[in-house]
């Protein structure tokens, strides 16, 4: 399968993944083609949610020729022809989020063929993403992650790199796409600030903090030992002297948690999560931490709230007068002794239950 980027440069064959039922690469039927081309050249999305689109078009076009159909005659497939690749895809354990991703790429194709009158009907319709497991994010505590980007040797240009690449995911809360597609003119460290491209193309002027700013000055004072060449615009570098890219981003950072002694595995995005927990453990408001983040949707900045329940949760039990209290004691914040009473059974007031007569 070939389908362009947004600047029309062929991409290589695309081959199945594991979950993907076929074993050869699979060519996109041209109905298919014409909406990657339109997601990479008119609505401006990255080449890897692009390729994402395209991929998740390949594994289903491999289940309709396993039944002798194709997209290329889109008006063929049916709801149920969705609901058995959904079906493939639970024996195959995908994962629920991953099956609900498939599941929108084939709603925005399907959409496409509606446009196009390729379609008289959308097979899609009523047909609801499998209900996703609650996962959270993963964050970092705050001792490990000022560990994390304090690993490295300040005489080694690899590792001041690394530290400003650390601090300013963790700093500054960026995708990994979207800092290793800094470009120089996209940083103002006199203002302390970065020109990002978010997803969608969205541009946000993201803070970088004075621990950031530092580490990335220093950098700039090294950046040179990666041999650029003439023009290169790339911020971060590296060793060839080209624009580093994600995979390189992830070694970088595992490399690093590994040197801090952390004992999880650390991923770029986990510097992101960590950034909005931090946030909101010291107070930012939601709304604030979505526009950092580069959020659409403030549902999506939700998730990192449910990292904080611990915290309030222990805020709960030190500070409100009925929590150490436990049950029976209604009046734990009353300092006002109850007065005694007569008789065998206890009345409400000396910590018992009246009997019913």
């Amino acid at each position: 399968m070939s389908w362009t980027n947004g600047a029309g440069a062929p991409r290589n064959t695309r081959r199945a993944s594991p979950a993907d039922a076929g074993d050869g690469p699979t060519r996109l039927p041209d109905t298919v083609q014409g909406f990657v081309d339109y997601l990479a050249g008119q609505k401006g999305y990255s080449a890897a949610t692009v390729a994402a689109y395209a991929g998740d078009a390949a594994q289903f076009e491999d289940y309709l020729a396993r039944r002798g159909l194709t997209l290329a005659d889109p008006s063929t497939v049916t709801r149920d022809h969705v609901r058995g690749f959904l079906a493939d895809l639970h024996r195959a354990r995908l994962s629920k989020t991953s099956m609900g991703r498939k599941l929108s790429s084939l709603r925005g194709l399907f959409r496409h063929f509606l446009r196009r009158r390729l379609v008289a009907a959308d097979p899609l319709a009523g047909v609801k993403n499998p209900k996703s497991e609650k996962r959270h994010p993963g964050a970092l505590n705050a001792d490990q992650a000022k560990a994390l980007v304090e690993t490295g040797d300040a005489m080694d240009p690899r590792a001041v790199r690394d530290m400003a690449l650390a601090e300013l995911l963790y700093g500054a809360g960026l995708r990994v796409s979207e800092a290793v597609s800094l470009d120089m003119l996209d940083v103002d460290l006199s203002r302390g600030v970065a020109r990002v491209a978010g997803k969608g193309g969205k541009e946000r002027l993201a803070p970088v903090g004075e621990a950031a700013k530092r580490r990335m000055l220093d950098y700039l004072a090294v950046r040179g030992a990666f041999s650029p060449g003439p023009g290169e615009r790339a911020f971060f570098l590296g060793s060839r002297g080209l624009r580093l890219n994600r995979r390189q981003a992830g070694r970088i950072l595992a490399d690093m948690a590994a040197g801090a002694g952390l004992p999880q595995h650390v991923h770029p995005h986990m510097l992101r999560h960590s950034f909005a927990t931090h946030m909101l453990q010291a107070g930012a408001d939601l709304r604030s931490v979505q526009e950092l983040l580069g959020h659409s949707r403030l549902t999506t900045t939700q998730r990192y709230t449910h990292l904080d329940l611990t915290r309030i949760m222990q805020i709960y039990d030190t500070s409100h007068p009925l929590a150490a209290a436990g049950p029976g004691h209604a009046d734990a914040g009353n300092t006002t002794t109850p007065p005694k009473t007569d008789g065998a059974t206890p009345g409400p007031a000396a910590g018992g239950r009246r009997r019913r007569k």
